[in-house]
């Protein structure tokens, strides 16, 4: 009788690493505002985001920019190039969502 042996699944941890950062609730909007629309000060991307409250945002934001996703520079918010580099990645999940989310899931 033959024997299957099987290989232990391990996570990429850079792949783990990435959904961990992107995965957190409000961090993909910040992301797509800024990519949408550029540079923004606070107030404007909290009224782009109305439903995350100020405590929180701040706290992503900061989260972000400790992961050298985004700076702060005369009070306006900014991707670095290694946030500009996930464009396509949101661009992909856009169209993802396009085709397989309905209304009804978004309410």
């Amino acid at each position: 009788m033959e024997v299957l042996q099987t290989q232990d699944f391990t996570l990429c941890p850079k792949f783990e690493k990435a959904f961990t950062i992107l995965g957190k609730k409000w961090n993909g909007l910040i992301l797509d505002v800024l990519v949408e629309d550029g540079p923004q000060r606070f107030v404007d991307l909290a009224n782009k985001i109305p439903d995350v409250s100020d405590r929180v945002l701040v706290e992503r934001l900061k989260e972000l920019a400790a992961e050298g996703i985004l700076v702060k520079h005369q009070n306006l918010y900014s991707l670095t190039d290694k946030g500009i580099d996930l464009e396509n990645s949101l661009i992909s999940v856009k169209q993802w969502s396009e085709k397989w989310i309905t209304e009804a899931e978004c309410s």
